[in-house]
């Protein structure tokens, strides 16, 4: 099962030069980009640990595909993403976010459902662990 959050979630992991190419894009109108990793991809951990800080005003996808790669070497059995931030309109605003790596077994959760007397509905959760690839 794979996390499914942020752009691009339902394809395919993104190639070395496709990743480049989203961040050239990002850099391109005037965004912040930064890098972010975590063992806890739930929806509801909005608040990633930060890879260093954004990094603001940079023109060339280089500097961020670094740090992404130093990220990845560091913490190779963690998600980790790239999120785009646009301050345009004087505060912060997601316009991007997109995961560039997952670790080699994703957790997964399914939900199950009984029907009880009097048509009352239980849910019960399910932990599992998928293999990536």
């Amino acid at each position: 099962m794979r996390i499914t959050q942020g752009t691009f979630s339902f394809l395919p992991d993104l190639t070395p030069a496709q990743v480049r190419a989203q961040v050239q894009y990002c850099l391109d109108q005037g965004w912040a980009v930064s890098v972010e990793h975590t063992d806890d991809p739930h929806p509801r951990n909005t608040y990633w640990e930060m890879w260093g800080p954004p990094m603001f005003d940079l023109r060339d996808a280089a500097g961020v595909v670094g740090e992404i790669d130093g990220c990845r070497n560091t913490f190779p059995t963690r998600y980790v993403r790239v999120n785009a931030f646009d301050s345009t309109r004087g505060w912060e605003t997601v316009r991007l976010s997109f995961i560039v790596q997952r670790p080699p077994v994703e957790d997964g959760f399914r939900l199950e459902r009984t029907e009880g007397p009097g048509r009352t509905q239980r849910y019960a959760m399910q932990h599992r662990q998928y293999s990536a690839g």
